[in-house]
């Protein structure tokens, strides 16, 4: 008999989708959902089983998941929603912190008061692409460099911890979250300096399916930002 310490968990961690712009990140945009019905289709077709799916509380999070599974035609089962596995909220971070950094930093001033004014465009490369202002206000979060109301990058940290340690033990278990908790749990493993938990949360695709085991003796990395079902190089995004 197998005793429950000495079981092995494969955990797949799933971007979402394509997301709305910065005025609706919340969202899918047209992309995000065929993205998100190629993950399906791909999982269908090779024959993935999964015994348990998780998904964080946001809604660019769950309808990646609910897109995901009616590709698979019902060969999934009953979608479990846990908000330890949302992102961060920008939004808030920029609120709390950015008021602070702008008095002391005339340059971060200057950018994000432009980059203000290009949110109104829908147009704008300001929806899809991370502006050097971004950078500064997530490593000043990062960095405790102010304290402020909303959750603070420690705390942000250990609920997804605790997330992870809630996984079912000996299982396929499949989680569609965010590109900040996929790179906290990479850090788990290898042991990554917060910083450069943000430039692996860079890097992460949408709908890119990354490979960990959780064993007693802790989680290990097997595999890293996968889009093999996104056969069309223009689904391939960043933001």
């Amino acid at each position: 008999m197998v005793r429950d310490s000495e079981k092995i968990t494969l955990l797949t961690l799933i971007r979402h989708g394509q997301a709305g712009s910065r005025l609706a990140y919340d969202d899918l945009s047209d992309v995000g959902r065929r993205q998100a019905r190629a993950l399906g289709e791909w999982l269908r077709e090779t024959g993935v089983r999964l015994d348990a799916i998780f998904v964080g509380g946001l809604e660019r999070q769950k309808k990646t998941a609910l897109e995901m599974i009616a590709s698979r035609d019902g060969a999934s089962p009953e979608l479990v929603v846990d908000p330890r596995w949302s992102e961060f909220d920008l939004d808030a971070v920029y609120e709390g912190i950015a008021p602070m950094l702008a008095q002391e930093d005339e340059g971060f001033r200057s950018e994000y008061e432009q980059l203000q004014v290009e949110m109104k465009d829908p147009a704008s490369s300001a929806h899809r692409a991370w502006r050097s202002c971004d950078v500064t206000v997530v490593r000043a979060w990062i960095d405790n460099k102010f304290e402020f109301a909303g959750e603070s990058f420690a705390a942000f940290g250990a609920r997804v911890r605790d997330a992870l340690g809630a996984m079912p033990r000996d299982e396929h278990v499949a989680v569609v979250t965010s590109a900040t908790p996929i790179a906290l749990c990479i850090s788990f493993a290898l042991d990554l300096a917060p910083r450069r938990v943000m430039q692996l949360a860079g890097s992460v695709r949408n709908t890119a399916f990354t490979e960990m085991t959780l064993r007693p003796d802790g989680a290990r990395l097997v595999s890293f930002n996968n889009v093999p079902h996104l056969l069309d190089p223009g689904l391939h995004t960043l933001r």
